[in-house]
């Protein structure tokens, strides 16, 4: 049985990915304490394979012990199930704005466990599941994502027509707004030459193939994305034979808009190619560029 613990912060979107989730037929439950979450998933485990896989979101309203939710992953392998832990993470701009959006509480503003205010509570929590995001096997910022975008991510990385379930993501970013923090490697492509100083590609992006055409007609850029191919397919095995469950590139160029989203889409397209499931996230490339 596969098994996939979806944890994070409160309003990062674990109840989407849940139904993400279901939709590519993992059995989901929410709101699990995490004390209960061994035995659960022991109890499917008797079901005769009606169940084969399985989603538990559990999280802080589970419980305050974010020791147990922490070692969930260890103490569900050690019975002899796959599992992975998932962590949904947003900035703290982000969770804030949904929380008033949406005029829930958040699950730390309580008579149990007072803060002064709902960006207090925001940072508590995160410092609280700092440990839990760090030993996790794969964490999924949706600061900059819709609903649609999480679940396609989701469904990308958990369905079954990869023959890996190893995920590589690409990330692009500009320097301007700093390095991802989840970055296992980072290439800088601030040296090639930059649309953004071209009239007519100025506001477009890595996306739009004007871009695209501009950043690779330059000697430099065909030979930097052959490089990076090589370095990477050289990589990867490495870290499979390791045991990792992800491997996140992250590729920035000065405000994350054009070059870096440009190698970003042609390092995940050829990663695809080896059959590793791929995901991309351009996380800068909606904010404006100066």
């Amino acid at each position: 049985m596969d098994v996939i613990i979806l944890t994070g912060l409160s309003g990062s979107g674990k109840s989407i990915a849940a139904n993400a989730l279901e939709d590519i037929g993992y059995y989901c439950i929410e709101n699990v304490p995490p004390k209960f979450v061994e035995k659960f998933a022991e109890f499917c485990m008797q079901s005769g394979g009606a169940i084969s896989k399985l989603a538990i979101v559990t999280d802080i309203r589970g419980g305050k012990s974010v020791v147990e939710i922490e070692n969930i992953s260890d103490k569900l392998r050690s019975v002899g199930l796959k599992c992975k832990t998932v962590f949904l993470d947003a900035s703290d701009s982000v969770l804030i704005k949904r929380y008033k959006e949406t005029r829930r509480k958040h699950p730390l503003l309580s008579d149990e466990d007072p803060v002064s205010s709902l960006a207090d509570a925001v940072k508590r929590e995160r410092e609280l599941l700092k440990s839990v995001r760090e030993h996790s096997d794969i964490v999924f910022d949706t600061s900059l994502l819709s609903s649609k975008q999480l679940m396609e991510r989701l469904k990308d990385t958990f369905s079954d027509s990869s023959s890996s379930n190893f995920i590589t993501t690409c990330t692009s970013f500009g320097y301007k707004y700093g390095i991802p923090e989840d970055a296992d490697l980072v290439f800088d492509v601030r040296y090639l030459p930059n649309p953004f100083y071209l009239k007519e590609l100025k506001e477009k992006n890595g996306l739009d193939k004007e871009v695209v055409e501009y950043v690779f007609k330059w000697e430099q850029s065909k030979e930097l994305l052959k490089r990076l191919t090589d370095f990477i397919d050289y990589l990867i095995p490495f870290y499979i034979d390791e045991g990792k469950g992800q491997l996140t590139i992250a590729i920035g160029c000065t405000g994350g808009k054009h070059r870096s989203v440009a190698f970003a889409e042609k390092l995940a397209a050829h990663i695809r190619e080896q059959r590793i499931k791929t995901v991309i996230n351009h996380r800068d490339i909606l904010k404006n560029t100066v």
